[in-house]
């Protein structure tokens, strides 16, 4: 079995993703990220991922469509998007939430 990171991922110090999000703490099968204070605007470009998402709702609204069908995200709600499935997102209200990916998305050095 491997070793996972066993240091505490600061917020403050995570390092960032080129979309805005905040890469957290990750393992061997699992990784964790943040996106804080998204702010509204129009819909990202559809997009296709090689892992699956599942995430929550901290703080404002959203819009997620997955292969056309479109999710109301508020807080407390959470979500999965499957490997593989074509989806994009709306931002309605100043959004945070926080996703854990598998097999892990990880930060580009």
């Amino acid at each position: 079995m491997g070793n996972p990171n066993l240091e505490t991922v600061n917020q403050q110090q995570a390092p960032a993703g080129g979309m805005g999000q905040q890469y957290l703490a990750q393992g061997d099968a699992i990784a964790m990220r943040l996106w804080q204070d998204e702010q509204p605007g129009e819909s990202k470009p559809s997009v296709s991922r090689d892992y699956e998402t599942v995430g929550y709702v901290l703080k404002g609204k959203a819009e997620l469509e997955i292969e056309g069908k479109t999710l109301s995200l508020k807080v407390g709600d959470s979500w999965v998007v499957p490997k593989g499935a074509a989806h994009t997102y709306k931002i309605l209200e100043t959004f945070s939430a926080i996703e854990a990916t598998h097999p892990p998305a990880r930060a580009v050095n």
